[in-house]
């Protein structure tokens, strides 16, 4: 009983984390080549109510932001938070996000 009662409860769990809801958004920017360009981005992107994770490959130019549900990042609104930090905006892709 405490087998069934147990793999049940693993299942609950791990089916509520497949349904979680939110995005992911992986946009190119040009010119980060340091961690503290990278803080810079992540404080003005925390501003943004929903913002649940940020993650950088400076190597690569690619910034990773997870929101929330019913949270969007739009071109207009990144092109202007990347442009006033010094930054160029490239492009951004979107993916549905499940934790």
């Amino acid at each position: 009983m405490k087998k069934t009662f147990s793999l049940l409860v693993a299942l609950l769990m791990w089916s509520a984390s497949i349904l979680a809801d939110g995005t992911q958004y992986r946009m190119r920017v040009d010119g980060l080549a340091c961690p503290y360009c990278a803080y810079g981005i992540e404080k003005s992107l925390n501003k943004i109510d929903g913002v649940d994770k940020i993650d950088f490959d400076l190597d690569n130019g690619l910034v990773t932001v997870n929101v929330a549900e019913g949270v969007t990042l739009s071109d207009k609104q990144m092109i202007k938070l990347f442009n006033d930090a010094g930054f160029t905006f490239r492009s951004m892709s979107t993916l549905p996000l499940a934790e």
